[in-house]
Parts: C-alpha cells; structure tokens; sequence
C-alpha cells in the first residue's frame, strides 16, 4: 500500500467468472461499519448517555453516520474518477500509511506492558544481587 501497487492476481477467465457471479463475497464497508470497535463504541457510549434523550442523540447521530457513509459510498465510483490515478495512488498510499501508524502503535502498545513488567522484576531482584 505504500508503494501504490495493487496485489497481482492471475485468475483465468473460468475463474473471473466464477468469482463476478459468487453472492457470498462480503463488501468490505460491511465489517468497517458493524465491525467489532464500532459494536464496542456503541456499547459503550449507549452506558454512558443516561437519560432517553441522550440515547435518542446517539441513536439519531449513529444513523446520521451511516447516512452520511452510504452517500459516501453511493457515489465512490464518481470519487474515483474525479480524483484520478494520481489521487487513488495517493490515497492508497495515505491509507497505507495510517495502518503502518495503527499496526506500530498497537505493536508499542503490547510491548509497554512486558517492558514494565521485566523492570519491575528486575528492580525486585537487585536487592537480591547486590548482597
């Protein structure tokens, strides 16, 4: 993704054609939209609004997304012209380089927790070693 290059497949035409007319590929925006994080996030603010109207809130703002996300996603193919190859490369690479960002901080993230532990253990036993 950083490169701007797309995965090269070879499929031959028996194949093309099998997998143009499959029903059972799932779209990608599917698992984005309904995705674990965004069930959790609603799970999670729906706790925290207290009162019916702060859920009505909620409610009407999260269709108002998803509102807003079809449209987005009705009219990609006229995103796609407009922006041209050039914008698609860039945007692929701009995305590209926010999973790098996300997978680094995820990485950092799992790694703080060892490093503290390691440290901790390590201050504990140099008592131990200086006698």
């Amino acid at each position: 993704m950083l490169q701007a290059r797309y995965t090269p497949m070879k499929l031959n035409s028996d194949e093309i054609k099998t997998y143009a007319n499959d029903i059972s590929v799932t779209p990608l925006a599917i698992p984005m939209l309904c995705g674990p994080g965004a069930i959790a996030n609603a799970i999670v603010l729906m706790a925290d609004a207290d009162s019916i109207s702060k859920k009505a809130i909620l409610i009407s703002m999260i269709a108002l997304i998803y509102f807003i996300t079809f449209l987005i996603l009705r009219a990609s193919t006229r995103l796609v012209k407009l922006i041209g190859e050039t914008g698609n490369n860039v945007m692929m690479r701009l995305m590209g380089l926010i999973l790098m960002v996300i997978a680094v901080e995820c990485f950092f993230s799992g790694l703080k927790p060892i490093l503290v532990n390691i440290m901790r253990e390590g201050l504990l036993e140099l008592p131990t070693i200086l006698q």
